[in-house]
């Protein structure tokens, strides 16, 4: 399939197989455009004595990257439904491109800041591209394919920080965003040469485009149901990362590079997205959100085991159950993105920036409700708070199952 292509509303009704290639494509896409969110995270030390700014100031900069991330997914994302997808995402990739330049060569934080924002608006170029993954899918694969995506997009989010600290160590935090930018501007291009033309499936205009979200959201439970327990989830999973550091520094005098390798254990859980797929592809993606949230919970669970184990046994636990949330919370996402992009295609990217703001609620929700309870109850009361999120999304998912059974 040539970039000459045009590809009608209904392509996801065909069979012919996606080239592996193409779906690489996408993958390497999504995943150096989630990635540019997170490369200033490691950064942040040295930002402040380079730009001689205050520490208030620089924490400022992933601050603004992420409000950029959310305003785009509220406001940009739905356009996908309005226009050609393969413009958007060369469109927003050379814009990604500009803005990554920019922060690499920002004379003070002031523009640093400027530059962030931007670079979260046009990160979202990740979200055009997994519902073109699923528009490109034949129905039979369309969650091996997405759940493929999605392993490129979580593997640039876990990976960002540890190549940004790498590169920074050896040439410097203004060729982080050198790198990046070129790695962008090279995907932005293959995008453009390899992807076809998506036929637009909504002639609405900008602002009833927006509207329609609204009635979205209230014509399709099954929507409502996958943004609440994804949210749920969203919640234990901030919740657990926001205060893991501290608590690795509290009770075991581990710093944060310690805390940053247990993004690595995340990485295996990454690997979740085809599997969880191919699973939904054979028995049905329900199913796999009953399981995936269902593992979520118990390995929060489990982490309080450590009441009737000996100490040496606390951190090879911890690493375990965080393999097994990571792997359950990333099955779920695979499974809800299949659900939603078949209820209405014409309308793929508007469901998908629905289910990705609960997300974003249920995450900075976690990382609030995570701080307090650290503070209050201990770790021990952080895992109960995941345990109760997680099983709360369960909950969510199992009560649709259930009246299915009984009727």
């Amino acid at each position: 399939m040539t970039s000459t292509t045009l590809l009608p509303p209904s392509a996801s009704a065909d069979s012919t197989p996606v080239p592996a290639p193409l779906v690489l494509l996408l993958a390497t896409g999504a995943g150096l455009a989630a990635a540019s969110l997170y490369y200033s995270q490691p950064l942040l030390g040295g930002l402040g004595a380079s730009l001689h700014a205050s520490t208030a100031s620089v924490g400022l900069v992933p601050t603004l990257t992420q409000l950029g991330y959310a305003l785009g997914i509220l406001l940009l994302a739905p356009l996908g439904d309005r226009h050609d997808r393969r413009g958007l995402i060369a469109g927003k990739a050379a814009v990604l491109t500009l803005a990554l330049l920019a922060c690499g060569l920002a004379p003070g934080v002031g523009a640093l800041m400027a530059a962030s924002l931007v670079v979260g608006l046009a990160a979202t170029m990740a979200q055009d591209i997994v519902p073109a993954a699923a528009t490109l899918a034949p129905p039979a694969e369309r969650g091996r394919i997405v759940g493929t995506v999605m392993t490129g997009l979580l593997m640039g989010i876990l990976l960002s920080r540890v190549a940004s600290g790498l590169i920074a160590q050896q040439f410097g935090w203004r060729a982080v965003y050198g790198v990046a930018a070129l790695a962008v501007a090279g995907i932005g291009l293959a995008s453009w040469r390899g992807l076809p033309r998506f036929a637009p499936t909504t002639t609405l205009r900008y602002g009833a485009l927006l509207k329609s979200m609204a009635d979205l959201w209230q014509r399709h439970a099954e929507l409502r149901r996958a943004a609440w327990a994804q949210g749920l989830l969203s919640l234990a999973f901030s919740a657990f990362w926001s205060t893991l550091a501290v608590m690795l520094l509290q009770r075991y005098q581990m710093g944060s590079a310690t805390a940053g390798a247990f993004g690595l254990a995340g990485a295996a859980g990454a690997l979740a997205a085809p599997l969880a797929g191919r699973l939904a592809d054979r028995r049905g993606p329900g199913w796999v959100t009953r399981l995936g949230s269902g593992l979520t919970a118990l390995c929060f669970a489990a982490m309080a085991l450590e009441l009737w184990l000996p100490e040496s046994a606390h951190l090879p636990l911890l690493v375990a159950a965080t393999i097994g949330f990571d792997f359950g919370v990333q099955a779920t996402l695979v499974a809800h993105q299949s659900t939603i992009y078949s209820l209405e295609p014409a309308a793929r990217s508007r469901l998908n920036a629905l289910l990705l703001t609960g997300m974003f609620i249920g995450m900075a929700a976690g990382s609030a409700l995570g701080s307090v309870v650290l503070a209050h109850l201990g770790w021990l009361g952080v895992v109960g708070l995941c345990t109760a999120a997680a099983a709360s999304a369960w909950v969510v998912r199992w009560l649709p199952a259930r009246e299915a059974a009984a009727a």
